[in-house]
């Protein structure tokens, strides 16, 4: 996403001009190709650190642009979100002490960040999707004032032909949400492992990297949360899927592919068929001035830096991305693995990039090309399996054979790896320290993801919702200033220094979203019916649009009753008693003033209302609970 100089006028000609210009890098890159001009060793590994921005009270903080002023660094740049900043690693040579080195700058240049930030009153924290991020913080007010941004949101809506997004995912429960605009993406943040591949070579380790994409994704599963729901161990795969898919429904069984996807097939003979695939099945998202001729600088002797090309592969995001580069004059080519979630810790971080560049390397000195030894629709359907259960998936390996995540990565995967990090010459002390992170991870069972879900399950009877989401993210980000690998945190608790007042800052952060509610046309006994079962205060009246129609209060069902109204053979309409324009307020409107609304009409809840449609209730029960606890923690603090 480092590439700002696009141009968001996509007219026809625009395109069809762009587009030529990819073909023509296409052709370029087979000519460097044919050849021999990529660069085989030696093999460098390189990684992104992509990172969330907080403030003091646990919510994001939208300062990116501002800590990147003070950085003043290139290595640092922009992501979609205001709250996301993302570190580029110099590559390093595959070799001895790498992975200290890559721990080293990783850790100089969180600090760098962590100096920035502190300066606008924000902290990074690294985790695949932030537990206290609300849906209003996924505003365009929230997106990058970059053209880039705004290109990518415009062309994804015109694709999808102006349909809402769709976010539709269940686990141990459920989420149906709809969004404005390509800002759900900016939930996802990454930690990017690149691994340079020689041209001979890269079919066969390209393949290694998606046979092993499984066992690898549940051994580092860390986002088993968004907007408080459990759902996958690794949500951030079927998210960051849905929040980028320019599909439109179809009439009948017409397959259509997403821009975000692990692939359908092995690589038969080289890195070209992936490229020529991708320009084949996706027209191009975005467009930027293009400078140089491919093939004349080609004939000339130059590297090409294919410019057209690498802009379209950004906008087509593959798990185990291939990539071309040019580094000190010669052109290379990548495996980027990108579908590791950022975090827990540094240390977790970089033994996942050991023991990913060493079990690739590894199986493929082992097995050789695996598409020999295993099905593609195998290697898919580990994938999406190890997002769902992490550790607790049971894969389909080798020959066909059938292994738990655990067995397989502890008694197989590892052994594996070591040996492919030795016969690249790294250090033996590095293979036991970064493996060893990995090993007590998964024989403990204690991934990120289990140590989140382990912690909200241990909250769930203290504080609000928001509280407990608020306390899992500065915990997190309190454990990575310590260092220590996720297996060795203890599970988080409630405290009064993690971000209290951020934890009701906002209705939505304290509203219901559990509703009851009928029509206009229901029975009104069955709405008395409804509120002494569930003891409810007051029932919200919809359409079948889910627009607000109406509210009716106890007191409006007391008051009919009072007056003789119910009787046993009159049958009224829920409109009969309901008061229509209730006043109502946003999930985005500020706690402070919907108290003071209630207060100055004389209710005693507000509908929440977003775009038009009911998505919640605020209340003073509400209100009441968040008091509870701010009373209790006050005399707590007096003793």
């Amino acid at each position: 996403m480092g590439v700002h100089d696009v141009v968001p006028d996509l007219s026809a000609e625009g395109t069809r001009r762009f587009t030529k210009a990819v073909l023509h890098d296409l052709h370029a890159l087979e000519e460097l190709l044919a050849r021999g001009m990529i660069e085989c060793c030696p093999r460098r590994l390189g990684a992104e650190q992509e990172l969330f921005l907080i403030g003091d009270t646990g919510r994001v903080a939208p300062v990116a642009t501002e800590g990147l002023a003070r950085l003043d660094d290139d290595r640092f740049t922009t992501e979609l979100a205001r709250f996301n900043l993302e570190m580029n690693l110099p590559p390093v040579e595959l070799a001895g002490s790498c992975f200290r080195e890559l721990e080293d700058t990783l850790a100089a240049m969180l600090q760098q960040v962590r100096d920035a930030a502190r300066l606008e009153g924000a902290r990074p924290v690294m985790t695949g999707i932030l537990p206290s991020l609300g849906k209003s913080d996924l505003s365009l007010d929230n997106i990058t004032p970059f053209a880039r941004y705004r290109a990518l949101n415009d062309a994804t809506g015109r694709l999808r032909g102006g349909a809402p997004y769709t976010l539709r995912l269940e686990g141990a429960d459920s989420l149906h949400i709809e969004h404005d605009s390509v800002m759900l993406e900016a939930c996802n943040t990454s930690f990017q492992i690149h691994l340079q591949v020689g041209h001979e070579e890269f079919g066969p380790v390209y393949n290694a990297a998606q046979a092993l994409a499984g066992p690898v994704l549940a051994s580092a599963a860390n986002s088993p949360l968004l907007f408080g729901r459990r759902l996958w161990r690794e949500t951030r795969i079927a998210l960051f899927q849905q929040s980028i898919d320019t599909r439109r429904a179809t009439p009948h069984l017409r397959e259509l592919t997403p821009r975000v996807r692990f692939g359908d097939r092995w690589v038969e003979r080289s890195v070209l068929e992936l490229f020529q695939e991708d320009v084949a099945r996706f027209p191009v998202l975005l467009t930027r001035p293009v400078s140089e001729d491919a093939m004349a600088k080609l004939e000339a002797g130059e590297p090409p830096l294919l410019q057209a090309l690498q802009l379209h592969n950004s906008t087509v995001y593959s798990w185990n991305r291939p990539c071309y580069g040019v580094l000190d004059g010669k052109p290379h080519l990548r495996i980027e693995c990108r579908y590791l979630a950022a975090g827990p810790s540094i240390a977790d971080e970089v033994a996942n990039a050991a023991f990913w560049c060493g079990v690739v390397l590894g199986l493929l000195d082992e097995v050789g090309d695996v598409s020999d030894r295993m099905e593609f629709d195998d290697a898919r359907a580990n994938f999406v399996a190890a997002a769902r259960y992490g550790l607790k998936t049971g894969f389909t390996w080798l020959d066909g054979a059938t292994v738990s995540a655990s067995d397989l990565i502890l008694d197989t995967l590892l052994p594996m790896a070591a040996e492919g990090l030795r016969d690249v010459g790294i250090a033996e002390s590095e293979i036991q320290a970064r493996l060893g992170v990995v090993e007590a991870r998964v024989a403990s069972g204690r991934t990120g993801a289990n140590w989140l879900v382990e912690s909200f399950g241990r909250l769930k009877d203290a504080g609000s919702m928001a509280e407990r989401l608020t306390a899992l993210t500065m915990v997190t980000a309190d454990r990575q200033a310590e260092g220590l690998p996720v297996h060795q945190w203890p599970p988080a608790e409630l405290g009064g220094s993690h971000g209290w007042e951020g934890a009701h800052a906002r209705v939505e952060q304290v509203m219901t979203t559990e509703l009851f509610t009928v029509t206009e046309d229901e029975l009104v006994d069955r709405v008395a019916f409804m509120m002494d079962r569930k003891q409810l205060r007051q029932v919200l009246i919809e359409d079948t649009e889910h627009n607000l129609v109406g509210i009716v209060s106890y007191r409006s069902i007391v008051r009919l009753l009072a007056q003789g109204g119910l009787t046993p053979t009159e049958a009224l309409p829920v409109r009969s008693v309901m008061s229509v324009d209730p006043v109502s307020v946003t999930p985005e409107t500020p706690s402070v003033d919907a108290i003071e609304l209630m207060r100055k009409h004389r209710v005693s809840a507000l509908p929440v209302i977003k775009d038009g449609k009911l998505v919640g209730l605020v209340s003073e029960q509400s209100f009441m609970a968040v008091a509870q606890d701010l009373l209790r923690q006050k005399l707590e603090g007096r003793d």
